[in-house]
């Protein structure tokens, strides 16, 4: 489900869950453990990647469709719990986006220091609205520290999936390599970050980021109705509907 290994002074969280590493209850739990064994372990940075096509395909919506309301009780407090401890760790973290980063695998990539993306096919982008649902106030945040301001809500509201070079010219990624060599080039910029002292960049990155985490948590109140909304039955429907439209009725 995820793998944790080390290269050097370099961990790797490789996730490989399902056909797209779509994110579930399970899967963000097991994301929470793995983060926080990284934090706690000698290894300087942390690079973040998937499988195959997929770095992450989101939501696994056709199982909140199916489960309905009490799953999405659980899954949404992992999910943000997830998305939380990625941001908040205080080493480097660099993302190796080797494919598709829609939704919420956008929000894990954009979660990271550095975020690299393979020369292809792979698209990312945060298409929620599209299907109907409401931003949760973690993931919201994260996109507003991590994405330019004049770029933010077009993405937002359009749900546009972007190519590799339409998201480098929105800030949606920092660099663009050949998918052959992601992984080696992803290590040489964890690397690189890893060189910089240890406590100045933590420093740093915590005087970085703490307004963002202020927010998330005085924010708790709007995660109590983003929760609300997404237990709904308008917004069950929505994605019920929306998993029928893209995924075909046998799911």
């Amino acid at each position: 489900m995820v793998d944790l290994t080390r290269t050097g002074e370099v961990a790797v969280l490789r996730i490989a869950h399902g056909k797209a590493n779509a994110l579930d209850l399970e899967l963000c739990t097991e994301l929470t453990r793995r983060l926080e064994e990284y934090r706690q372990s000698s290894a300087k940075a942390l690079v973040v990647t998937g499988t195959s096509r997929f770095f992450s395909a989101g939501v696994d919506l056709v199982r909140v469709a199916s489960e309905g309301a009490p799953y999405v009780r659980a899954f949404l407090p992992a999910m943000n719990r997830a998305f939380e401890t990625l941001f908040s760790v205080l080493k480097p973290v660099v993302a190796a986006i080797n494919g598709h980063a829609i939704a919420g695998g956008c929000i894990l990539a954009c979660a990271a220091d550095h975020r690299l993306m393979a020369n292809g096919s792979g698209r990312i982008g945060i298409p929620e609205l599209l299907v109907g649902v409401p931003f949760p106030v973690v993931p919201l945040e994260i996109m507003r520290f991590a994405v330019p301001p004049p770029h933010l809500q077009a993405l937002a509201y359009s749900g546009l999936t972007l190519p590799p070079e339409a998201a480098l010219q929105r800030g949606l990624v920092d660099a663009i390599v050949d998918a052959e060599r992601i992984d080696a080039e992803a290590i040489a910029v964890a690397e690189a970050l890893a060189a910089v002292p240890p406590t100045a960049f933590a420093l740093t990155k915590r005087l970085l980021r703490e307004p963002v985490l202020e927010r998330i948590h005085v924010g708790a109140a709007l995660d109590a109705l983003a929760q609300e909304a997404w237990t709904s039955a308008e917004v069950l429907d929505a994605i019920r509907a929306y998993v029928a439209r893209t995924l075909g009725p046998k799911t």
